[in-house]
Formats: C-alpha cells, sequence, structure tokens
C-alpha cells in the first residue's frame, strides 16, 4: 500500500505545479522574493514604508456553486478569474490597492491539465487586478470529494494610506450614485440561478437570441474586476466617499454597507438597462423582482458614490479604465437602508 493507492497522487502534484508555473510567472510584481515552490509567499514592504500610515485590507471568497457550470461544461480556464474578482473586487472598494493573492483548490482528482487551467484562470485575474499570485494550495480529497469535483477559493491581501481609505464617513445628502456595468451574474445567487435552468450539457448549449449566445457562455462569463476603474477615479482627482461591491444579497444587503447611520441610498431602476440573462432567469423561474435585486447584481457590480460636482470627471475615469458608468441615483438623508425605485 502506498499514497498513490490510497487515492492521493504526489507526482500528479509535481507535474500540476511545473504546468502552472508559466501562468504564474505572468502575474510577478518587483516586490515579489523567490518564486514558486516556497513554503511560504514572501513580499516586500519597501514602497509601502513611503505611505503616510499604511493599512493592510484583505479578501477572501470563492465562486460559490458556479463551479457546478465549469464541471458540466467541461470548461475551467474563467473560473479563477471569478475567484480573484471576488476577493479583489472588495479590497478595491475598500480604496485598497491589491498587492498579492494566493488560491487555494480542493479536488477529487488531481488532473495536471485541469488544475493548470484553473490556475491560468487564477493568473489571468491576478493579471486583470495587478495582484501577484504568489502561492497556493491544491488538495487532492479521495472519498470526500467526486474524482471529477473541485472546489476553488482565495485570498487577497491589498494595501491603502489610511487617508485613502473609503468608508463613508463624508458622504452627505445630495451626493450621486454611479453604478458601473457588471459582465453577468458574475458569482452570486448560482443555487438559484440552477434551480431556474435545467443543469444539463443540452440545456446550457441552448442559444437563446435574447442572450445573443448560449446559456452556458452567457452564466459561465466571468466576475468583471473593477480595479482599475476605482484607481482611475482615483488618478482623475475624485475621492470617492462611499463605495459597494454588488455581490451575494444583490442591493438590499450590499449598498446599506456602504452608509453611515443617517444616510439613505435611492436607487433608480430604470436608470439603465437591465441585461438579458436576469430578465429571462425572473421570466422562467417566476421570481419576484424584489427578490431578483435581493439576490443578483441585477447589471451593476460595483456603486461609487461622489460628490455632484465630480459626477462627469467619474464618468470619464471609468469609461477611460474600460468600464461602463451609469448615474443610478443619490444619497439622501433618512434611516440607514436603500429605496429601489
Amino acid at each position: 500500500m502506498d499514497y498513490k493507492n490510497a487515492g492521493v497522487d504526489i507526482e500528479a502534484g509535481y507535474k500540476s505545479v511545473e504546468l502552472m508555473k508559466k501562468h504564474v510567472k505572468e502575474t510577478m510584481r518587483p516586490e515579489v522574493l523567490g518564486g514558486i515552490g516556497g513554503f511560504s509567499g514572501a513580499f516586500s514592504l519597501a514602497k509601502i514604508k513611503e505611505m503616510e500610515n499604511p493599512i493592510l485590507l484583505s479578501g477572501t471568497d470563492g465562486c460559490g456553486t458556479k463551479v457546478k457550470l465549469a464541471f458540466l461544461m467541461d470548461k475551467h480556464d474563467t473560473i479563477g478569474i471569478d475567484c480573484v474578482a471576488m476577493c479583489v473586487n472588495d479590497v478595491a472598494c475598500a480604496g485598497g490597492e491589491p498587492l498579492f493573492f494566493l488560491d487555494y483548490i480542493a479536488c477529487g482528482k488531481n488532473y495536471p491539465e485541469k488544475i493548470a487551467t484553473i490556475v491560468a484562470g487564477v493568473a489571468e485575474g491576478c493579471k486583470q487586478s495587478g495582484a501577484a499570485l504568489v502561492g497556493g494550495e491544491t488538495a487532492e480529497h479521495p472519498g470526500l470529494m467526486p474524482e471529477d469535483d473541485y472546489d476553488l477559493a482565495g485570498f487577497a491581501v491589498g494595501v491603502a494610506d489610511e487617508k485613502d481609505l473609503i468608508t463613508g464617513k463624508d458622504l452627505k445628502a445630495g451626493d450621486v450614485l454611479i453604478g458601473m456595468a457588471s459582465s453577468g451574474v458574475h458569482s452570486n445567487g448560482f443555487s438559484l440561478v440552477r434551480k431556474v435552468f435545467e443543469m444539463t450539457t443540452e440545456s446550457l448549449n441552448t442559444y437563446y437570441d435574447e442572450l445573443g449566445k448560449t446559456l452556458g457562455e452567457t452564466l459561465l462569463a466571468p466576475t468583471r474586476i473593477y480595479v482599475k476603474a476605482l484607481k482611475s477615479i482615483k488618478e482623475a482627482g475624485v475621492r470617492v466617499r462611499a463605495c459597494s461591491h454588488i455581490t451575494g444579497g444583490g442591493f438590499q444587503e450590499n449598498v446599506p454597507r456602504m452608509l453611515p447611520e443617517g444616510m439613505h441610498a435611492i436607487v433608480k431602476k430604470d436608470s439603465y438597462e437591465v441585461p438579458a440573462i436576469f430578465k429571462l432567469m425572473q421570466k422562467k423561474g417566476n421570481i419576484a423582482e424584489d427578490m431578483m435585486y435581493n439576490t443578483f447584481n441585477m447589471g451593476i457590480g460595483m456603486i461609487v458614490a461622489v460628490d455632484p460636482a465630480d459626477v462627469d470627471k467619474t464618468m470619464e475615469a471609468i469609461k477611460a479604465a474600460g468600464d461602463t458608468p451609469y448615474v443610478i441615483g443619490e444619497i439622501k438623508a433618512g434611516d440607514k437602508g436603500v429605496t429601489l425605485c
């Protein structure tokens, strides 16, 4: 008896590392010390020490049950982008710059080519956000997970000068809410998605005219990363007073998180075109509109609140970063919360 006969293939692990090295290398930053394969990732703090009062920010998350679609479609090159996005968007939402990222893949069986493809997606997400992929772990769990299944999670660390933190404390009545378009469902609400649509290869390969592509292609579209857009706003000289990453819980849960006591957000639902995938889900699943806004991003992945005088500069900065902005509402005095109208 040996470890391989027990279900854990060490040689496959070595091969996975070799196959992923080229992808990891593409994410390196000057601050990274050493290379892949060490027991820990090393990152120099020399530049960070130039800040007046550096604050470390961190975020950890996964892709939820969206990975089930990757299994069914046998497409594993974008799920890593989702994992990175869920973490770095939270860091950027607080005013931070993502510095480095680590991933964790748990699988029933280590198929080196599949693992390397997943990590290639992680590396792509890191490149999009400017974070270095400094380490990770692939763990085989024979007997605990089916051989073809895996789960993916990650952890990001970023930094911000304390004066640049986005806390919501300076939010004022009359401030304008600007939303940035999502790329689709992102990585939240898939337990409901999988109840609305039959999760079969045939169903996912069905082409919908209103979507302009197959259902699977639409649902598996990777989560948008907003790090560059938020950095562009800062470089334009705009002070973001509050920011919300629209993830699990949709508008109802996430918008209030950006608000201090005594501030109320008004979001106008007709201020932008809700993507077709959400309309299709609502109709096919007979889902109440309130539940849609309480579960999904409904086409808006990130919201910033800015002074009315900064709206034009903010819109241009977001466009310059390659994202699509909409003026979607405003801040008023009142009980902490959000009204969708």
